[in-house]
C-alpha cells in the first residue's frame, strides 16, 4: 500500500511540474482560448465526437490533478458546445474530476491523517455520516472554500464517493450553468472577473442560505407534525418557562441554570431531595469504603510502625456513620437551598399530560397542573435485577437497599464485576464479611484495560474477595434438609463445596447449610454452587421512565430515554439530562447535561448547542483507586487509533513510599511522535484527584510539555504527572541536535 501511494504521489508531481515547466497553463488563459474559439468551433462542427470526447478528457484532467484552468475550461465549453450541450459535458466531467480528486487525497492522505487525528476524525466522520450531504450541497453553491480544495478536504473523511458524486453534480450545476452561459458569449469577456455581476453574487449567497433555511423549515414542519394531535391544548399563555422532574444531580443543576437566567422554573420530586448520588449511592459509598480503608490501615498497622492496633467494629455503628455523612449534605441540595435560589419546588409525583401541561400529585392526594414552555425529565436511574429464579426469595439487595443493613452478612455474594461491584466486595470483605464476587465476563472492569482489571482482582484477593469470574449466575435455591438424596439439579447434602475449596469460608465452617441459600452458577459447563447469607445485585442500572406519561405521549422507552444531540426527545421542548438520557450513568456528567438541557429548553428557539462529550473522566473508588479520562489501550486499538504508552511506576514516586501507597502507575497515551495527550488512566491512591490535571488538559488541548513545565509541590502524589511527562520527553529527545550541543561544550572547554 505505502509502495503504491508512493508511486501515485510521484506521478502527481511529475505531471504537476510538467505543467508549470512547460507553461501548459498558457493554453488556458482567457486571451488563448477567445483567438482559438473559431478553430474549436469549426473542428467541432466537423468530428463533433473527437472535440467532446478530448475536450471531456482535458477537462476530468485539470480538475482530478487540481490544476488551474477549470474556470477558463468552462467557458471554452460555452464557447464551443453552446448553453445546452456544454451544460451536460461541463456538469459531468467537473463531477468525475472533482470525484477522481477526492479519492485520490483519500488514498494519499486519509491514512496519515487519520494515525495523527483519529478521534477528531472519528467526530468529524460521525458528522459526515449524519450531515454530510447537506453542508457538501450547500458549500458547492456557495464555494466557501475553493473548488480543489473541497475536493481534497472530503477526501480525508469517510463520505461515500457515490455520495460525494451526486451532491456535487447538483450543488455545482447552478454555478456550471452561469458559467456556460458566460462562455457562449467568449469573444466579449474581458475579464473571468466580469462574468457574475454584484445581483448574480447575491442570488448565489441567497442559493447558499437556501439549504440551511430549509433545514430550519423542515425541523418546524417535523415539530407541526409530532405536536398535531396536541395542537389544541396548546396554552396561550404559561404558568412557567421550564418544569423539571427530578431532583437528582441531573435536575438541581437543570433548575439552578434556569433560575440563574431568570426564569419561572419549577423542580418536581416525589422522593428525597439529591437523588441516589447523595442518598444512595456517591456519598454513602464513600462514606462506607473511608471506614473499610481505615479498619484495613489498622489491620496492617505493622506496614507504618505501629506494633498492634486493637479495634472493635460496630457494623451498626458504621451505618449510622453513613446515615449521618448523608445528613450533613443533605443541606446541600435540600428544598430550603433551592427555593432560596428562585426554584419553585413541590414534593410529588409528576406526569407529563402533554407537551405543555405537567400534573403532579402531592403527597396529601390532591392534584395541581402546570402550563409549561418545556419540560426536562431527570429522573435518574435504578439498579437492574436480572429474572434469575429465587433471586428476589432470597431478599436480594441492590445499591439502593444495601444501607438499611445493620447487621454485617456473615457471607456476601456480590453479583456484578463492575466500579460498583468491585467497590462493595472490598468494602464487606474489609469490614469482615466472607464475599464471593461472581462476574459472568472473564475479567473484572471490563472498560478498562486488561492489566487493570487483572491488578483490581489481585487487590479484591488479597482482601479477602473470592473472585469468579466466567460464572454465569442461573438461579437462588434454598439448600435442602439433611440426608435429602442427590437430583438431577443438586449434589446429596451436606458435602463439601468445591467453591470453597482454599476459601476462609471453608475454615470458618460456611459450608452449605440446611436451609440456608445456594447461588448456582454455570462456568465451563459445570455447575458451581456458592452458599449466601445474603446477595447483592449490582450488574447494571436503567433508566426510570415508568408512571411519567412518556409512553402516552409516543415517546420510546428503554434502557434509558433517546434524545439526540441536544438532548431533545421527539418533542423538541421536552428534553432529558441525566442517568434517564445516559450515555454516561455518573453525577458528574449528569451535571454537565444540565447546563445543555437548561439553555436548549430556555433557548433552543433561538440557538441549540450540542451536549460535549469529548472529556468525560471517570473513578472507580477500589482501593487503589482506578481512574480514566480519554482512551486506553483497548479503545485505541478497537478504533484503529495510533498511539504511543508512556507508564510512570508509582513505586518511584517519593510521596507515594512515603504514605506506604506505592502501587499503581500513571498511563498517558498520546499521538505518534507528539504530546498531544488521547487518554490517561492511573491506578494508584488519589487517583481520581490526580485525573484532573489531565481532564484540564485535554479539554484545553495542553500537551505533556505543558505538564513538564508547570512546578507542581514536592513531595506530593501530583508529581506523579510530572514525572510521568518527564517520562515522554526522555523518550523523545532530540538527539541529532544534542550531539551538536555536545560537540559546541566540547569546543567551548577548548
Amino acid at each position: 500500500m505505502k509502495s503504491s501511494r508512493w508511486f501515485v504521489l510521484a506521478a502527481l508531481a511529475a505531471v504537476a511540474a510538467a505543467f508549470f515547466a512547460l507553461d501548459l497553463g498558457r493554453f488556458l488563459s482567457l486571451e488563448y482560448l477567445r483567438g482559438a474559439q473559431l478553430e474549436f468551433r469549426a473542428l467541432y462542427g466537423t468530428r463533433p465526437a473527437l472535440v467532446v470526447g478530448g475536450y471531456f478528457a482535458a477537462y476530468v484532467a485539470v480538475t482530478a490533478l487540481s490544476l488551474p484552468g477549470a474556470t477558463a475550461m468552462t467557458l471554452l465549453g460555452g464557447a464551443i458546445f453552446g448553453l445546452g450541450v456544454g451544460t451536460v459535458v461541463v456538469s459531468f466531467a467537473s463531477t468525475i474530476g472533482a470525484t477522481l480528486a477526492m479519492l485520490t487525497s483519500r488514498h494519499l492522505l486519509r491514512g496519515a491523517v487519520q494515525a495523527r487525528f483519529g478521534a477528531r476524525l472519528a467526530e468529524v466522520d460521525r458528522g459526515i455520516a449524519r450531515d454530510g450531504a447537506f453542508y457538501l450541497f450547500t458549500l458547492r453553491l456557495v464555494p466557501v472554500l475553493p473548488f480543489f480544495a473541497l475536493n481534497l478536504l472530503m477526501g480525508l473523511t469517510a463520505m461515500r464517493g457515490w455520495t460525494f458524486a451526486w451532491v456535487s453534480q447538483l450543488g455545482m450545476l447552478a454555478g456550471t450553468v452561469v458559467y456556460v452561459n458566460a462562455g457562449t458569449q467568449l469573444a466579449q469577456l474581458d475579464s473571468l472577473g466580469g462574468i457574475v455581476s454584484p445581483g448574480l453574487l447575491g442570488a448565489f449567497a441567497l442559493l447558499g442560505v437556501f439549504p440551511l433555511l430549509s433545514r430550519r423549515l423542515a425541523g418546524m414542519v417535523r415539530a407541526r407534525r409530532v405536536y398535531a394531535r396536541w395542537a389544541h391544548r396548546r396554552p396561550k399563555r404559561y404558568d412557567r418557562n421550564l418544569v423539571v422532574i427530578g431532583a437528582g444531580a441531573a435536575g438541581l443543576v437543570t433548575s439552578y441554570i434556569a433560575a440563574a437566567v431568570k426564569a419561572r422554573v419549577t423542580l418536581v420530586e416525589a422522593h428525597r431531595m439529591g437523588g441516589d448520588c447523595l442518598n444512595t449511592g456517591c456519598v454513602p459509598s464513600k462514606a462506607l469504603i473511608r471506614t473499610a480503608t481505615l479498619v484495613q490501615q489498622m489491620r496492617h498497622s505493622g506496614d507504618y510502625g505501629v506494633a498492634r492496633a486493637d479495634f472493635t467494629l460496630d457494623f451498626a455503628q458504621v451505618m449510622a456513620r453513613v446515615a449521618r455523612v448523608v445528613r450533613e449534605i443533605e443541606p446541600h441540595d435540600s428544598v430550603e437551598r433551592y427555593r432560596g435560589l428562585g426554584v419553585d419546588v413541590q414534593h410529588g409525583h409528576a406526569r407529563i399530560v402533554d407537551p405543555w401541561h405537567v400534573e403532579i400529585r402531592h403527597d396529601d392526594g390532591t392534584k395541581s397542573t402546570l402550563s409549561t414552555r418545556a419540560i426536562v425529565v431527570a429522573t435518574g436511574a435504578r439498579p437492574f435485577v436480572p429474572p434469575l429464579p429465587g433471586l428476589a426469595e432470597a431478599g436480594v439487595l441492590t445499591s439502593d437497599t444495601i444501607w438499611s443493613l445493620r447487621e454485617l452478612p456473615r457471607r456476601l455474594v456480590v453479583l456484578g464485576g463492575g466500579p460498583i461491584g468491585c467497590e462493595l466486595a472490598q468494602a464487606f470483605a474489609r469490614l469482615g464479611a466472607q464475599v464471593t464476587q461472581v462476574e459472568m465476563a472473564p475479567r473484572l472492569l471490563v472498560r478498562e484495560d486488561v492489566d487493570v482489571g487483572a491488578f483490581v482482582r489481585a487487590r479484591l484477593e488479597a482482601d479477602g474477595v473470592r473472585v469468579l469470574t466466567a460464572h454465569q449466575a442461573v438461579r437462588c435455591e434454598r439448600v435442602p434438609p439433611v440426608g435429602t438424596p442427590a437430583g438431577p439439579d443438586r449434589p446429596a447434602t451436606p458435602g463439601p463445596d468445591p467453591v470453597l475449596e482454599g476459601h476462609p469460608d471453608a475454615a470458618a465452617g460456611l459450608g452449605p447449610e440446611a436451609g440456608a441459600w445456594e447461588l448456582v452458577a454455570m462456568c465451563d459447563g459445570a455447575e458451581v454452587r456458592i452458599p449466601f447469607d445474603r446477595v447483592l445485585c449490582a450488574v447494571g442500572r436503567v433508566a426510570r421512565l415508568e408512571g411519567f406519561g412518556l409512553e402516552e405521549l409516543g415517546i420510546a422507552t428503554g434502557r434509558t430515554l433517546p434524545v439526540d444531540e441536544h438532548l431533545q426527545t421527539i418533542y423538541p421542548n421536552i428534553l432529558a439530562c441525566g442517568d434517564v438520557a445516559g450515555p454516561y450513568q455518573l453525577t458528574h456528567v449528569a451535571a454537565h447535561q444540565a447546563w445543555y438541557a437548561a439553555v436548549n429548553g430556555l433557548f433552543g428557539t433561538l440557538r441549540r448547542f450540542k451536549a460535549d462529550y469529548r472529556v468525560i473522566p471517570w473513578c472507580t473508588f477500589v482501593d487503589p483507586e482506578v481512574a480514566r479520562v480519554g482512551l486506553n489501550e483497548q479503545e485505541a486499538r478497537e478504533r484503529g487509533i495510533a498511539f504511543e504508552t508512556t507508564r510512570y511506576g508509582l513505586d518511584d514516586l517519593d510521596r507515594a513510599i512515603a504514605d506506604s501507597t506505592a502501587q499503581g502507575w500513571v498511563q498517558v497515551l498520546t499521538e505518534p511522535g507528539r504530546d498531544r495527550i488521547l487518554g490517561v488512566t492511573i491506578v494508584g491512591a488519589h487517583a481520581g484527584d490526580l485525573l484532573a490535571e489531565y481532564v484540564l488538559a485535554m479539554k484545553h488541548g495542553l500537551g505533556l510539555n505543558k505538564i513538564l513545565g508547570t512546578i507542581h509541590t514536592y513531595p506530593t502524589m501530583a508529581e506523579a504527572n510530572k514525572y510521568a511527562a518527564g517520562q515522554w520527553k526522555r523518550a523523545h529527545q532530540p538527539h541529532g541536535l544534542l550531539r551538536w550541543v555536545q560537540r559546541f561544550h566540547d569546543w567551548r572547554r577548548g
